[in-house]
């Protein structure tokens, strides 16, 4: 095994507590961009080199478990930065009236100061082949930090690495709907390739189709889009073509958590294997039709365990 790693995610992991509806609650890590690399990494083979998780991590209890959780997981840690005095974020998932509900605790995050030392993050990205970031990544920094990890995704673009890049518009993080919206252009345009989901994008662009979308993070200077659109075709654009790839009714819907997350993981992993952008659009609507039906974003899977074995 090498040393290099194929993938590299960013973000933040969190303490997820789930249930509540009894007074009993389940304690679990997850966050977006962890939700991806858990996908990515069932689709990557370890002889190919890890897959790694960065973010910031404080220096309790609790920090410990989300490393020990990582590295049980065949997740590489080494460049994880431990922050005296703080904590990881955490939150709530309710069932309530038959829908979700969630609640979130993470204003003091060590996470939201990820991005703080330059040649840390500059030395995570030079570890990986590929590269991997969300809106949310973005949105919970400082707005210096979110310039310099932008400034250094598009650096390891320009140096023939794989970003990639999901806008995963929460408007809740930032501190107004512009300075999202220009921060999230500026972050496209860093990115090879962008995963939007088109709910999120017509609510806060006004974009009218998928099509619209793909169009305006082109010109954004992305290469490749896929966008999700729920249960309608997945839009795949690139070299000034697009295709839908339909999107199956699914079997079972038990949890739409991690939807989005998974498709993607699968999507990268695909693609990162060689697939095309329509094969890795099929990959990741039937991994995301897999975890749906079970409950949390991350699940368990067959193919990931050898990276823990």
């Amino acid at each position: 095994m090498t040393d290099r790693m194929q993938v590299l995610a960013i973000g933040e992991c969190m303490i997820e507590m789930s249930g509540g509806a009894d007074g009993t609650w389940r304690l679990g890590f997850a966050g977006d961009t962890l939700n991806t690399l858990w996908y990515v990494r069932a689709g990557l083979d370890p002889k190919d080199g890890p897959v790694g998780y960065f973010t910031a991590l404080g220096d309790d209890h609790f920090s410990d478990r989300i490393l020990a959780f990582l590295k049980l997981n065949g997740i590489e840690t080494r460049l994880i930065r431990r922050l005296e005095g703080r904590r990881p974020g955490l939150y709530l998932i309710e069932q309530r009236e038959g829908d979700r509900h969630f609640t979130y605790w993470r204003e003091t995050s060590a996470a939201r100061q990820l991005a703080d030392d330059e040649a840390t993050v500059a030395a995570a990205m030079k570890a990986a082949e590929a590269i991997y970031f969300s809106g949310i990544t973005l949105a919970i920094l400082k707005p210096d930090a979110r310039a310099r990890l932008i400034a250094l995704a598009s650096t390891a673009r320009r140096q023939g690495k794989l970003v990639a890049f999901d806008p995963n518009i929460r408007p809740a993080l930032w501190e107004n709907v512009e300075v999202m919206r220009q921060t999230l252009m500026t972050a496209a345009g860093a990115a090879s390739i962008l995963l939007p989901s088109f709910d999120d994008e017509r609510r806060i662009f006004g974009d009218a189709t998928p099509g619209a979308t793909a169009a305006r993070y082109h010109d954004a200077g992305a290469d490749e889009v896929a966008v999700k659109d729920g249960g309608a075709p997945v839009l795949i654009s690139r070299d000034g073509r697009s295709r839908d790839v339909p999107v199956p009714q699914a079997a079972q819907v038990i949890d739409p958590t991690g939807a989005g997350d998974s498709f993607n993981g699968a999507y990268l992993a695909s693609r990162l294997g060689g697939a095309e952008p329509e094969e890795a659009a099929v990959a990741g609507i039937e991994m995301a039709a897999k975890v749906i039906a079970q409950h949390g974003g991350i699940v368990p899977l067959d193919a990931a365990r050898r990276w823990s074995s």
